[in-house]
């Protein structure tokens, strides 16, 4: 069977905005003739999965590259409440005018969204209903992003229980399992802030954010903060958020080891968990590239070890 005919099912992990980099997966696969049937994401990967199954991930690239560090933050709506800091539904309005809300049994492509039911302690796969409705239960960060109530379900982030959701793809009928994992171990020169961006960069969004509302100058602050100690303060000690965040991290590390070794792909893209940081969305073109590259050499290495013609 050749590259150009093998139908595929494609998982894509958890991570924040290095879920960006599952959008250079893609394209990459397309350009090697990889024909993607099924999408299984979780969080982020929900996100990029249901877009690109909808027909309109060029649309959401063209926009996501565009954003600027202070177009981040208008996307984002605080919540005023203890569950969370943010709640989500801007971002997903925004989303909506974009992209377009349907069914996801319309799709043209199979797609689960994969979230996590705190009540009764299990993943919950989403593949009926609104589709911006399963990718917004899949992203609900905890406390980052409201939770998602359904019935009796209470819906957070699917990366809490699966960060890899390779279960509902099992009984594709497809050739080739291709999963993305966005939690692999650190790599000493893949940080992206070794290619940092220019020094007025946060000086000119900052100058625009203090002249808008004073809530949004609160955001601004918050996330440059979170930047800026992305790493150890110099006593060793976590701010709240860190410690949360890379508690989940340490869970969702845990998490994919466990569920890869259960259900193993037939390939796996590795993207290192210090690529960039929660926030980094403006990076966009920098992570689609690096998750294009990534790809590109980890099908190199398949491919010259299989059976496959490359096209």
């Amino acid at each position: 069977m050749t590259v150009e005919k093998m139908p595929i099912s494609l998982v894509l992990g958890c991570g924040g905005a290095r879920g960006i980099t599952h959008i250079g997966v893609i394209k990459c696969l397309e350009e090697r003739g990889y024909d993607i049937r099924y999408i299984s994401g979780s969080s982020m990967g929900a996100l990029i999965g249901g877009i690109y199954a909808a027909g309109k991930l060029d649309v959401y690239e063209e926009w996501l590259c565009q954003l600027q560090r202070r177009d981040v933050l208008g996307l984002l709506d605080f919540s005023f409440s203890t569950r969370s800091l943010f709640k989500g539904d801007r971002i997903i309005k925004v989303l909506k005018e974009l992209i377009g809300d349907c069914n996801i049994e319309d799709l043209p492509i199979g797609f689960t969204a994969v979230a996590s039911d705190v009540n009764e302690q299990r993943e919950v796969w989403l593949n009926k209903g609104p589709l911006f409705d399963a990718i917004r239960a899949s992203m609900a960060v905890p406390m980052v992003f409201a939770p998602v109530i359904k019935g009796e379900k209470l819906l957070v982030d699917g990366g809490l229980i699966n960060p890899v959701p390779i279960a509902p793809t099992l009984h594709d009928h497809t050739a080739l399992t291709v999963a993305v994992d966005l939690n692999a171990p650190a790599e000493k020169h893949a940080n992206l802030d070794q290619r940092e961006l220019p020094e007025n960069d946060e000086t000119d969004d900052q100058s625009e954010i203090s002249s808008d509302s004073g809530y949004r100058k609160v955001i601004g602050n918050y996330i440059g903060n979170l930047r800026r100690r992305s790493k150890f303060s110099e006593e060793g000690e976590l701010s709240t958020f860190e410690l949360v965040y890379k508690s989940m991290a340490t869970v969702q590390t845990t998490m994919t080891q466990f569920k890869l070794a259960a259900y193993r792909p037939d390939l796996l893209v590795e993207v290192p968990s210090n690529l960039c940081t929660f926030f980094e969305f403006h990076r966009a073109s920098e992570l689609i590239e690096f998750g294009y590259q990534r790809t590109v050499e980890t099908l190199e290495r398949y491919e010259r070890h299989s059976h496959i013609k490359q096209s």
